[in-house]
């Protein structure tokens, strides 16, 4: 069944794309023997990332335009806040996207991030690989936008862009959100109220210091995503990026961290709660109890 729907996705099938996601996420028996089948893929994945309200969702829906013109194929992977009652995503609607829904170079998918602190989906990583299996140009991972703990996007993707507002206001708030170390490109959205260049201004003049301790220059980029402006002048920035060749360091951070808590969920799913604390009260009513001699034998 794997390997029919595999070959199903790189066929270019959305609905066994959408299909194998849902497996994922739901951990379906025999989900890692799909995703140990994946072969080595060289797509860009583009992380776009930020405070809320900073207009994410717009200026995704303008980039998702003049990626189309341009005549490639991509996949959206919108990660939302969780519904507290089915952990469900809170925006599955994406109202803002909806043209693109069937569209057929398009796919966009909502996941939610049950819970997970880092603004991303808790299988973002697998997904994300899946995607890139199926017949695209560039993957978009759009995050919740939750703030500190959004590094996690910066490991993840190939270009990282950080959409701010002039009204953000305290810069210095804004590099306490951990914003400022992850970004390839910043996007300072909304760029047709009057505060903007000086907002622009003040950013530079922050970001200057860390100019000489990174290989690239940090791009600064104004758009108005409501009017479309300023889009084709970051695709052009995102690409010139993707091209550079700056290798992500963070990315094997990321993929260490990951393959760790794979390893680890692995070797401990011989493990049973409730058998272990059925002998742990028989030990420790043995009067002999030892916590660390009885994990030892474990």
């Amino acid at each position: 069944m794997w390997m029919q729907l595999l070959n199903d996705i790189q066929n270019g099938s959305q609905k066994s794309l959408a299909r194998c996601i849902s497996l994922i996420e739901n951990e379906v028996s025999g989900y890692e023997q799909l995703l140990q089948s994946l072969p080595a893929s060289t797509v860009p994945v583009i992380g776009i990332t930020g405070p809320p309200g900073a207009g994410k969702s717009t200026l995704v829906d303008a980039l998702i335009e003049v990626l189309v013109q341009h005549g490639k194929k991509i996949a959206v992977l919108c990660v939302d806040p969780s519904s507290p009652f089915n952990l469900g995503a809170l925006l599955g609607d994406r109202i803002r996207m909806s043209n693109w829904y069937n569209h057929p170079n398009v796919f966009i998918r909502s996941l939610a991030t049950r819970g997970s602190l880092g603004g991303l989906h808790p299988k973002i990583l697998e997904i994300a690989d899946l995607c890139k299996a199926a017949p695209v140009d560039y993957v978009i991972v759009e995050t919740v936008g939750v703030g500190q703990s959004e590094i996690e996007i910066a490991g993840l993707a190939d270009a990282t862009v950080v959409v701010l507002v002039p009204e953000a206001g305290d810069e210095v708030q804004t590099m306490k959100a951990g914003l400022m170390e992850i970004a390839d490109v910043f996007v300072v959205n909304k760029a047709d109220r009057p505060e903007a260049d000086l907002f622009v201004r003040n950013l530079r003049l922050m970001l200057a210091p860390s100019f000489k301790e990174e290989r690239f220059e940090i791009a600064i980029v104004k758009t108005t995503a409501t009017e479309k402006k300023g889009v084709e002048e970051l695709w052009n920035t995102i690409d010139a990026h993707l091209h550079s060749g700056h290798y992500n360091q963070r990315k094997s951070w990321l993929l260490a961290e990951k393959a760790w808590q794979l390893i680890q969920r692995r070797r401990m799913s011989d493990l049973n709660k409730e058998v272990l604390k059925k002998e742990l009260e028989a030990e420790y009513n043995s009067g002999t109890f030892n916590l660390y001699r009885f994990v030892e034998s474990k």
